[in-house]
């Protein structure tokens, strides 16, 4: 099978090696895709196509921790969007959209609010959101278990998921700072984020649509066609809207047929809420 990407290779942020991949016009609008836990950049091969043939920049990165970045002994939240401000930066990138699943979201939320300059839009997939209160038993408990284990892999996850089951009142306050048009999509009730938090998070951004595709929590990959739909209707309407054509209704509309990988008949629930390197072969 024919790589999608043009280049594959590393560079130097924040002292730390990262992974990426790159493909598309290199004129063209950036787009940065970011993995969630436990994953790597390649996870955006089938999506990528979707952005390179709207005439997207597409870069894929490896989260430090894991595939091709350095392993550190830091795993704090902020250091996984400062690793995307730098990278942001390294390239000299403007109006990016950032793509993020899950802790991937959670870091370009975190990055677009701290430099909001740099960033036109945000897709947040099943985004890693933190309880208002109260922890989040189940990713507290999954956190102390794979403490225990010494694996790297494990013990990654295990950063991560501790410090998102912990609430974090002022991460909602800071959501209405939030500049850019958002796409919050949500994987339904079997998805380890509840819906009705990721509901929360689009009614307290801004300028947010909400969607739900009921397949769990790994969204782009058990229902790519459906995914792929959702984000470039999101980018459409938003250049309508840029353009003065702005949606200004919730709707449900049903979608028959093939959605996705196996999934067929995926129901789509949308609405709009808004007040205004060096490089290696492939291995």
């Amino acid at each position: 099978m024919t790589s999608v990407w043009s280049n594959l290779g590393t560079l130097e942020v924040n002292g730390i090696r990262l992974g990426y991949r790159e493909a598309g016009e290199p004129g063209g609008a950036p787009a940065v895709l970011l993995h969630g836990t436990g994953s790597w950049a390649g996870t955006w091969d089938r999506f990528a196509p979707v952005l390179i043939a709207r005439g997207h920049r597409v870069i894929a990165v490896d989260l430090r921790g894991h595939a091709d970045s350095a392993r550190t002994g830091d795993y704090r939240l902020d250091t996984l969007r400062d690793d995307l401000l730098g990278l942001v930066q390294t390239l000299g990138l403007r109006d990016v959209l950032a793509v993020g699943h899950s802790v991937g979201g959670y870091a370009a939320l975190a990055a677009a609010q701290h430099s909001p300059d740099r960033f036109a839009g945000l897709v947040l997939e099943d985004l890693a959101a933190p309880p208002r209160r109260g922890p989040h038993r189940l990713l507290n408990v999954a956190g102390r278990v794979l403490t225990a284990r010494p694996d790297h892999e494990l013990a990654v996850k295990a950063s991560i998921f501790l410090q998102l089951s912990r609430p974090d009142p002022a991460w909602w306050a800071r959501l209405r700072e939030v500049r850019q048009p958002a796409l919050v999509l949500s994987g339904g009730r079997t998805s380890c984020i509840p819906p009705r938090r990721l509901a929360g998070v689009a009614a307290a951004l801004p300028d947010a649509r909400l969607a739900t595709i009921p397949v769990g929590h790994r969204v782009h990959s058990l229902a790519p066609e459906a995914f792929a739909t959702e984000v470039t209707t999101f980018l459409t309407e938003s250049a309508h809207r840029d353009g003065g054509h702005a949606p200004t209704e919730c709707s449900r509309q049903p979608r028959s047929g093939a959605t996705g990988a196996g999934v067929r008949g995926i129901g789509r629930i949308s609405c709009w809420r808004s007040t205004t390197a060096t490089a290696r072969p492939p291995r």
